[in-house]
């Protein structure tokens, strides 16, 4: 624990700016923490998803994606950090109202943005091209009154052989993006009903709920931090004599006491993502017509993923967000 400490003595040493004192010191932890999980990381892409026929990804894309990642992170990460310490110097007791509105529209941004913006960074994103897939997906649209013209495939080939769907966005920016590991693998009948899936999502609202979970669950941390930041104890117990509180020494201390209420909400989480996926699928089935392709496209992904089908009950209760295979097909072969 005195390490925090040091590290913080370190940052006086360079700056009085708190700002600049957070900054180093977070920054600092950040690149250790990499480096420690460096080894592990080359080890899972290099060594164990090579040897199972995963991984694509080259030396050059290794390095350059490290690289992108670093400076992506410094600098939306500095921001954020940047603008919660200012309100915590400047704002008083009610700092984290003002925090949890910068963050509030952050999330709402990123929602909205993420794959116009974060996603190019790191991948090619191409408009699905016309033929029968397009035609079946649009039909399928119009189908369900859900307005869709950002359909986008991503060569996630270039780093996995493992395939994915995702749906992102809001309003005007609603996009669906496809991989294109996964267009090689299904046929168009499985694509469209992947694609119902994610459709079904945002038409039940659990992109929404999520969000607004999210945005409450930040609101409730930062307004309990409020709480306790100003004690110095919490700087104390990480090593440090003083009667001031230092701002970046107490959110560390208050991550590791809040950490248990993390994994407890984590677990309710999880428990919510789950259902979504079922209900996801039970859209998908209902307004395909049938739910044998979403089994055939599931199973194709689980075997190509080379999934667990039978993982442990307390596993997947603690640490799972989407159901197992065997479960989701059960669900979706029930009066087909």
């Amino acid at each position: 624990m005195k390490g925090f400490t040091i590290v913080h003595l370190y940052t006086t040493m360079i700056s009085t700016n708190p700002i600049i004192q957070a900054l180093v010191f977070f920054g600092f932890f950040a690149v250790i923490s990499d480096i420690i999980g460096l080894p592990f990381e080359l080890y899972g892409t290099f060594v164990i998803e090579e040897k199972f026929g995963f991984n694509k990804m080259t030396w050059k894309t290794y390095v350059v994606d490290k690289i992108k990642g670093y400076v992506l992170g410094a600098i939306i990460g500095g921001a954020l950090l940047s603008a919660f310490v200012w309100f915590y110097s400047f704002a008083g007791t009610y700092f984290w109202i003002y925090v949890w509105i910068i963050f509030s529209a952050f999330t709402l941004f990123f929602t909205m943005f993420y794959t116009s913006i974060i996603v190019p960074i790191f991948n090619k994103l191409n408009p699905l091209e016309d033929g029968t897939l397009r035609q079946q997906i649009e039909a399928f649209a119009q189908k369900v009154n859900f307005p869709l013209t950002n359909i986008f495939v991503i060569d996630g080939s270039k780093r996995s052989t493992k395939a994915n769907a995702y749906f992102s966005g809001l309003g005007s920016k609603k996009t669906i993006v496809l991989y294109d590991t996964l267009i090689k693998e299904q046929s168009d009948d499985e694509l469209v009903s992947v694609l119902a899936h994610e459709v079904g999502h945002y038409k039940m609202k659990h992109i929404q709920t999520s969000m607004i979970i999210g945005v409450l669950q930040m609101g409730l941390i930062l307004f309990i931090l409020s709480i306790f930041i100003n004690k110095p104890e919490l700087s104390q117990a990480l090593g440090l004599q003083t009667d001031v509180p230092v701002f970046h020494l107490g959110l560390i201390a208050f991550s590791l006491l809040y950490s248990p209420i993390s994994m407890i909400t984590g677990i309710f989480m999880n428990m919510l993502s789950r259902k979504n996926e079922f209900e996801a699928d039970n859209y998908a089935k209902e307004n395909v017509g049938t739910g044998e392709h979403l089994v055939s496209a599931l199973r194709k992904l689980s075997a190509n993923n080379l999934s667990n089908l039978n993982p442990n009950k307390w596993y997947v209760f603690f640490h799972y967000s989407h159901p197992p295979l065997l479960e989701r097909v059960r669900n979706l072969m029930m009066n087909n």
